[in-house]
């Protein structure tokens, strides 16, 4: 798929240790998009991505797929340790919680699914492991955070979708809970973080770090066999 982007090269890569499995979705964090992509390809920041998309559509691309990006930081998902060799890294421009998080525009949407579509082709990557960055650093991130229309990629199966029919509650005690999340993928040493990472990706309108019937059932649900 030929997509219409500008090449923005950062400094900040190396070679890959394993092959691409992954893709992990941040917010830039920053006021801006031309402040984001100054610290991303700045040699100093030591930072970087694969793509970045700006708000109003526009795609960027600093790192080839080929390389390891440095975007992911010290993370684990489904045993990897490694994130960054195993992972295409994309940046979606947003202030974030810090300057002011908002919506996700349409047309930044619209560049990211199609972008998404075509990697997770290239790759064979499954929907389960295309996560964002507060699922493979829950102690320390809360990027792309809870307005992130994981919903809208679910719809084109670019994503896994929060189970919402046929919910049971197994009434896993909260060590059972987080032993089952561990399973799923979460790294589950900061507990009450885990459990954060999971609501924010998973329950976004109730962020409490508290394991009810909910979040029991939807994980168990998450758990089950399912067509890909």
């Amino acid at each position: 798929m030929d997509l219409d982007m500008i090449d923005r090269p950062s400094p900040n890569f190396d070679d890959r240790m394993m092959p691409v499995s992954m893709i992990v979705l941040h917010y830039t964090g920053m006021p801006d998009a031309e402040g984001a992509l100054n610290r991303l390809t700045s040699p100093e920041a030591k930072v970087s991505c694969h793509y970045l998309i700006d708000e109003d559509g526009v795609i960027y691309r600093l790192v080839d797929e080929e390389k390891r990006a440095w975007h992911a930081g010290k993370s684990r998902w489904r045993g990897i340790s490694d994130v960054n060799s195993a992972s295409v890294g994309i940046e979606l421009v947003n202030p974030g919680h810090e300057f002011g998080y908002r919506n996700f525009p349409d047309e930044q949407m619209a560049s990211l699914i199609p972008l998404l579509a075509d990697i997770k082709d290239r790759h064979g990557i499954g929907r389960g492991n295309i996560v964002g960055h507060s699922d493979v650093a829950p102690a320390r991130k809360e990027d792309p955070g809870e307005l992130f229309p994981w919903e809208a990629l679910a719809r084109y199966r670019l994503a896994l979708p929060s189970p919402t029919r046929d919910l049971i509650d197994p009434f896993w005690t909260d060590a059972a809970f987080l032993l089952a999340l561990e399973r799923f993928g979460y790294d589950v040493t900061d507990e009450q973080k885990a459990v954060i990472a999971f609501q924010r990706r998973y329950r976004p309108d109730l962020i409490d770090g508290i394991v009810d019937g909910e979040c029991r059932a939807k994980l168990l649900s998450l758990l089950l066999p399912r067509p890909q």
